[in-house]
């Protein structure tokens, strides 16, 4: 099972830090949230990955390539210009390195990775979402419907805590609750080579052209997912992440 990772945006909503990286790259507990990411799908088998690049592609391309040789001890023979690495920390993944296009939208980076992909289903999701998902349970659920694709619906959490009132008093106040909004595409699809007669070219939005297609022809199934999810499109989102990961147990944390 190959996964597509859309890598290519220019996350305008978060120019705090992607005026120096690109969104993927932005960091949660010091790891970029595309290694978080990448660790889900690896953690259910999934290892074989398509990164479709677009806006500072480069760095995510320096950051797999230095990837082996920073996560571990290293002798450096400054006459020689040799290099040695030592008991690096590395992962058994396949990363593919595509680029998709700067302007390219997000139908149209899935569409120029077809002569990569296999004729086979393969998975796709977006660069800036992490969730507790059980991919194995999604892939299923996709066999099941027997349709051309499967997005994950997730609910939100609320922009806002809740109050409690007692009376004209104010008993207490809630949190911010993981159910309070409607359904939306949280991403983490499961895709048939079929998708690509959805899909024109570079212009094309896999969301507001080939998903909306897709329903139109009945060919869309929804796994709702009520478990954590969460995207990062603000700098809020980060420190959300952030306070999560440093409180010891992130809920999207689900490898040893």
């Amino acid at each position: 099972m190959q996964v597509v990772i859309l890598a290519g945006g220019l996350g305008t909503r978060l120019a705090e830090q992607t005026e120096v990286k690109p969104k993927p790259l932005v960091e949660i507990g010091g790891r970029p949230i595309l290694w978080h990411i990448m660790k889900l799908y690896a953690h259910y088998g999934f290892k074989e990955f398509f990164i479709a690049l677009g806006y500072k592609g480069e760095a995510i391309k320096r950051y797999f390539l230095d990837y082996y040789p920073l996560n571990g001890n290293m002798t450096v023979n400054l006459t020689q210009g040799q290099v040695q690495v030592h008991n690096s920390e590395s992962e058994d993944w396949t990363v593919n390195l595509i680029e998709t296009g700067l302007d390219t939208l997000t139908g149209g980076r899935v569409k120029r990775l077809q002569p990569w992909l296999k004729n086979q289903p393969f998975m796709v999701t977006y660069g800036d979402g992490v969730s507790n998902i059980n991919l194995k349970e999604l892939w299923a659920f996709h066999r099941s419907q027997g349709r051309l694709a499967t997005l994950t619906a997730v609910r939100p959490p609320a922009r806002f805590g809740g109050i409690i009132f007692e009376g004209n008093l104010v008993a207490k106040f809630t949190e911010k609750p993981q159910i309070g909004e409607g359904w939306i595409n949280g991403g983490f699809l499961v895709l048939e080579p079929g998708i690509f007669d959805y899909l024109e070219g570079d212009q094309t939005s896999l969301e507001a052209e080939g998903l909306e297609r897709l329903a139109e022809a009945g060919q869309l199934a929804a796994y709702r997912h009520d478990g954590f999810w969460q995207c990062m499109d603000t700098l809020r989102d980060v420190r959300l992440l952030e306070s999560l990961w440093e409180g010891g147990n992130p809920p999207w944390k689900v490898w040893d």
